[in-house]
């Protein structure tokens, strides 16, 4: 049965707004009167008839109909299209379709009815699953579509096919938009919606990586929990969806294959065992292990077109990740294991297939079988890099499988969950090492779990845990494994730097033995991961610079850090450059710390180290904040936080929503500055990650500051900056210094500022910021000029802040001490020079993006007499009575009309508040009106109008 609709209901989607903005442009061609026709292609699940109905539920301008076609439509030919000539009459009586026969009538009759149906009003008919047809009547509706484009009738078609059927000949030619997979952002929103959001933050995580971005199926994952299981408050069920349901959710039906088709996807599903993630089953292997079990490469066929699976050069991909996962647990263990001893039997004698070969060897048996075990093991655990982490970490679990021996099989498992961690795969470490603590094993075996299962809180909970576990670790594995233990205490380092605990960071820091350097065949050494960087040399520079510098010591860190960068800056090793990029960072040297960081990204990336990915991206976007270069870090923190969700780095993620909101604190974007502060402070908080906590509160302060809303600027900064129980992120309390002593001069406090600006003095000298001696100069003006108290001196102190700054290359702090100087030069009534340095000010804001001062910039030059690009129009251009007020009395009005108090207008233009008082009265009685609210609809009224025109 076909069933229509107009969709009457708010229907919200996730993660489709460039989808949505092409349909949106497509209907909106319908209003001008130009026909034609848009293909939505999208995988089962992936939310092709939610996308149909929210286009029709968003079509205002004429009428719309959604048809859902069916397989019964397509069992005869013209099926399909009588089916919807039928369903336009059902819905529109006055519309008829013309009798005819012959070839072409069916699509005679639709252009006619169609034609009717519009009755010169825009008409857009939307048609669900259009490959469930019969190829007749797909093929007249496609000429009929082609046809839409040349005609005069604003009737637009808006088909759905899935994605296996997206190139069919029939549509060719048909501008088409394709659904893929949710990220993790909009499948977290989505299961909000699904949920009320009830379920806690954990979960969401869990369901979204489990769903693989598929809306249904995220939402057959959501309907199977209790509310305790939602809540976090009970275990979830493993696995999280039962073969069945993920078959179901991906709109698969194998039963209705041939048995031969069956086999032979199982085939395929088996050959992915050893690399679940990855780029899909050895076409090669799956049919010699097809011949060999009496299966035809032919018997293929009905999968690839039912969609299941589809050929990529020499790989078998699967639609989806649950999709071969369900294929593969739906069918009995026995018949697994005999796929697999035919994999193993067509992998025999290809050498590069050794893992692949003892993985399917090890899983087509059962029970212990300690030397399969061990040569599974020495294979995962050989140098080259031809395998990934995921292939080793699949290896590794499948010989902890056959192993009997309690220390060998806690160590396998460990290892396993260690390579899943670097493999982007969080909740499968954490998988494998649950049953880790429940075998009997040897403190060094303890330690390395530790080890483990402290890196992924790190990046993935309470850093004050990670903490502890860290150090647990380092303990455990000290007598023993030196490398490993020196480990441990460089990532409780870190845990302390989020956490904002310097003495933690030197305690954790201090606790190693110096020049420790573990060769990775010491007696009782097991690495814990296979990357050379964990196992490598601390040099004796890197304890004593940190040391120094977390110690209060700057002078005496940066040299040991410096050498330390000298020699380390041309490694290979993630790790090492990453720790290199730190000194960089720690040093002031923002031009090796961007170098280093982006070779740190393109190794991890080369080695496959995907956990790295996220972080190596959040340091280099904050070595290009530092240097003021806004829309790159804005870049680098983007991919970062799309990295980091997909691996499940929720305190990653963190970071790069903070550096988001600094962006967008410059850029003037209110609505990603609030998304970005709220998501960072939602993880900030319960994950005890004060430096997120400080970026947040500098970017949301920074926004008041650019908006002139100066007070709350002030109130925001000052905690952060000043030392007591609530200050700020060690590492960034001076970077914000500047910003909170403009704040408090501008609100009125020159003098809660100063203190601060004095111990940002002695910061300054140290040279670990190269703008901050231009920003110093600047603090200095700012206060000398406070209440007009020494003007010369102010004077003075932005000159040499305009000279300092030539010799750096943050444009975006050049150009605020350029719109400060000007701003007191304009208050000197010395217009002349004012306006040089503010049109300097302007092209630089201009420059960086940074609209909020861009526009204090404009308004300031206009104060001077100046009309620079994107003033407001002359009064000739302006509507109604606002022609009838000056250029002030118009800016004063605008900004009274925006909500701001005469003290906020007032800083805001640089006047006095009985500046604004005056004018506002005046205000007042040119318009006629009574009341600040009064004031408020007439402006709006007004600048409707010029807009209108």
């Amino acid at each position: 049965m076909t069933g229509t609709q107009t969709a009457r209901s708010p229907l919200r989607i996730h993660g489709r707004d460039t989808e949505l903005s092409t349909a949106h442009t497509f209907m909106s061609g319908l209003e001008h009167r130009t026909g034609g026709a848009l293909v939505c292609a999208a995988g089962p699940g992936l939310g092709r008839t939610a996308f149909l109905e929210r286009a029709v539920q968003d079509f205002r301008p004429g009428r719309a109909l959604l048809v859902r076609a069916t397989t019964a439509d397509g069992a005869r030919p013209h099926g399909g299209v009588r089916t919807l000539l039928r369903a336009v009459t059902g819905r529109w009586p006055h519309a008829r379709p013309a009798a005819g026969t012959g070839q072409g009538s069916e699509r005679s009759a639709l252009l006619r009815l169609l034609h009717t149906a519009a009755a010169g009003r825009p008409l857009l008919l939307c048609v669900d699953d259009v490959h469930l047809w019969d190829p007749p009547s797909r093929t007249e509706l496609g000429r009929c579509a082609a046809l839409l484009r040349t005609s005069q009738d604003p009737v637009g078609l808006l088909l759905s096919v899935a994605d296996h059927r997206a190139h069919d000949p029939a549509l060719a030619g048909l501008p088409r938009l394709r659904l893929g997979p949710l990220d993790g952002p909009a499948a977290a929103a989505l299961l909000g919606d699904l949920t009320d959001g009830r379920a806690a933050p954990a979960v969401r995580e869990e369901l979204a990586r489990a769903a693989d971005g598929s809306p249904r199926l995220l939402g057959e994952l959501a309907a199977g929990l209790t509310p305790p299981q939602l809540a976090g408050l009970a275990p979830l069920p493993r696995p999280l969806a039962d073969p069945a349901t993920l078959l179901r959710a991906c709109g698969a039906r194998p039963a209705e294959l041939p048995p031969a088709t069956r086999r032979l996807l199982l085939l395929a599903a088996a050959a992915q065992e050893t690399h679940p993630e990855g780029p899909g089953a050895d076409a090669a292997l799956v049919l010699r292990a097809a011949a060999a079990a009496g299966l035809g490469a032919p018997a293929l066929e009905p999968a690839e077109a039912a969609g299941l699976v589809r050929t990529e050069g020499e790989r078998l991909r699967f639609g989806s990740a649950p999709l071969r996962r369900a294929l593969y647990e739906s069918v009995p263990l026995a018949e697994r294991r005999a796929a697999h001893a035919h994999l193993a039997s067509a992998s025999a004698d290809a050498a590069a297939l050794r893992l692949p070969h003892l993985v399917h060897r090890a899983l087509a048996g059962d029970g212990p079988d300690a030397g399969l075990a061990g040569r599974l093991a020495a294979a995962a655990r050989a140098d080259g890099p031809y395998l990934s982490h995921e292939e080793r970490s699949v290896a590794l679990a499948v010989a902890a499988g056959r192993t009997e021996d309690g220390t060998d099989r806690a160590t396998r498992l460990t290892e396993a969950a260690d390579h899943a961690r670097l493999a982007g795969r969080p909740a499968r470490a954490r998988e494998l090492l649950v049953p880790v603590r429940a075998l009997p094993a040897a403190l060094p075996v303890r330690g390395r779990a530790e080890l483990v299962h402290g890196l992924l809180s790190l990046r993935d909970g309470p850093v004050a845990d990670a903490r502890e576990e860290l150090l647990l670790a380092a303990a455990l594995l000290g007598p023993h494994d030196a490398a490993a233990a020196l480990t441990a205490r460089l990532a409780a380092t870190e845990a302390a730097w989020a956490m904002g605990d310097a003495a933690a960071y030197v305690e954790a820091l201090g606790g190693e033995r110096s020049g420790v350097d573990a060769p990775a065949d010491a007696p009782g050494a097991r690495p814990v991961n296979a990357a050379p960087g964990v196992r490598g040399r601390l040099p004796d520079d890197y304890r004593t610079g940190m040391a120094a510098v977390l110690s209060g010591r700057l002078d005496a860190g940066v040299g040991p850090l410096r050498r330390l960068l000298a020699r380390t800056e041309q490694a290979e090793d993630p790790e090492v450059l990453l720790r290199a990029g730190v000194a960089a960072l720690v040093v002031g040297d923002l031009a090796a710390a961007c170098r280093v960081n982006a070779r740190a990204l393109a190794a991890a990336r080369a080695l496959g180290r995907t956990t790295l990915v996220p972080q190596a991206l959040e340091h280099l976007a904050y070595g290009e904040l530092r240097a003021g270069r806004h829309p790159r870090a804005r870049v680098h923190a983007e991919e970062g936080l799309r990295t980091a969700h997909r691996t499940g780095q929720r305190n990653i993620a963190a970071h790069q929503h903070a550096i988001l909101a600094l962006v967008a604190s410059v850029e003037g974007d209110t609505d990603a500055l609030t998304t970005h502060a709220t998501a960072a402070t939602a993880v900030a908080a319960p994950h005890g990650l004060v430096q997120v906590a400080t970026l947040t509160g500098w970017a949301l302060a920074r926004a008041d500051l650019g908006a002139g809303r100066v007070d709350e600027a002030a109130a925001r900064l000052g905690p952060l900056v000043r030392p007591g129980p609530r200050q700020g992120h060690f590492a960034v309390r001076m970077l914000a210094v500047p910003c909170y002593a403009e704040a408090a001069v501008q609100a009125g406090a020159p003098d809660a500022a100063r203190a601060a600006v004095a111990e940002f003095a002695v910061w300054a000298d140290l040279g670990a910021d190269p703008a901050a001696p231009a920003q110093l100069a600047r603090c200095r003006a700012l206060l000398a000029g406070a209440g007009g108290g020494r003007p010369a001196a102010a004077d003075a102190y932005y000159e040499e802040a305009r000279a300092r700054h030539e010799d750096t290359v943050n444009d975006f702090e050049r150009a605020r001490t350029l719109l400060l100087h000007g701003k007191w030069l304009r208050r000197r009534r010395r217009p002349g020079p004012a306006r040089g340095l503010l049109r300097d000010a302007l092209v630089a804001f201009e420059g960086c993006g940074a609209r909020a001062w861009t526009e204090q910039t404009r308004a300031e030059l206009r104060a001077t007499g100046d009309a620079p690009a994107g003033a407001e129009p002359p009064a000739a251009g302006r509507a109604g009575p606002l022609a009838e007020l000056t250029p002030q009395q118009l800016r004063i009005a605008r900004c009274v009309a925006e909500g701001a108090t005469n003290r906020e207008v007032a800083l805001r233009l640089s006047v006095s508040p009985r500046t604004v008082d005056h004018h506002l009265r005046n205000v007042f009685a040119v318009l006629g009106v009574r009341s600040r609210l009064e004031l408020a609809r007439l402006v709006d009224r007004a600048e409707d109008s010029t807009a209108a025109l």
